[in-house]
């Protein structure tokens, strides 16, 4: 979501090179692709509305409604719909522990998190690793021998979510077998992939956004955690 949609366009077309199609008939949102291939999506939010600007992650699923009912069954919130939107169905929800996530229902991009120009990974940062896996399997269907379901094991202090064997998500909060975590902040964190990280950084900084973590290796790759103009966090990382 941006407050400033012109301003968010110019900062990620410098710092990611995306190139961005109106998201017609829905006004006020657009599509950012990479390469030729959609990649995101950005919303406008009033300015009236003093909402925190973040990216959020939206979850494929085959039937909003009955996801809907699973979230709520679990002592989690729905705050928008399922409401139709494009050629699918969409909900914003929130789990027990207050992470903000999305679940859509509808057309799909030909890609997947680690693919192509898909997002290169997502990481979910919460309070108790092991409740926080337990609710997004139940909601999201994960580890089901379903067709196209994701595998889910555990990885040093780390749940990772796998889709074909290849590693999508993580879940991070302290060891598995740890008490919840009062400090932690639970929040979904995405990362883009660039060619180069220091560049992506300096980009950053040129269009009036921030770095809020200088570039490192992880066990993931080269990254950089950095702010855009809005507020919005996300990690480049180098793959």
């Amino acid at each position: 979501m941006s407050r400033d949609m012109e301003t968010t366009q110019e900062f990620y077309g410098s710092v990611l090179g995306w190139t961005f199609r109106s998201g017609v008939p829905e006004e006020g949102f657009c599509v950012a692709f990479a390469d030729g291939a959609p990649v995101a999506g950005i919303g406008a939010v009033a300015r009236a509305y003093q909402v925190a600007v973040s990216w959020t992650p939206y979850f494929a699923v085959e039937d909003a409604d009955a996801a809907a009912a699973r979230i709520r069954e679990r002592s989690a919130t729905v705050a928008v719909g399922p409401i139709n939107f494009g050629k699918g169905r969409a909900a914003l929800a929130s789990d027990p522990d207050g992470a903000v996530f999305g679940i859509w229902q509808g057309q799909l991009p030909h890609w997947s998190v680690g693919r192509g120009s898909a997002p290169a990974w997502l990481e979910l940062r919460t309070r108790d690793t092991f409740a926080a896996a337990i609710f997004y399997a139940g909601v999201l269907d994960w580890a089901s021998e379903g067709e196209g379901g994701c595998d889910v094991v555990y990885k040093g202090d780390q749940v990772i979510v796998r889709a074909e064997s290849v590693e999508v998500a993580g879940i991070s909060g302290g060891a598995v077998e740890a008490a919840p975590d009062p400090h932690v902040r639970p929040r979904w964190h995405v990362y883009f992939k660039v060619a180069d990280v220091e560049e992506a950084a300096h980009a950053a900084r040129a269009a009036g956004g921030t770095v809020t973590q200088s570039p490192h290796v992880s066990r993931l790759g080269k990254e950089a955690t950095l702010r855009d103009p809005d507020g919005g966090l996300f990690t480049v990382l180098a793959t």
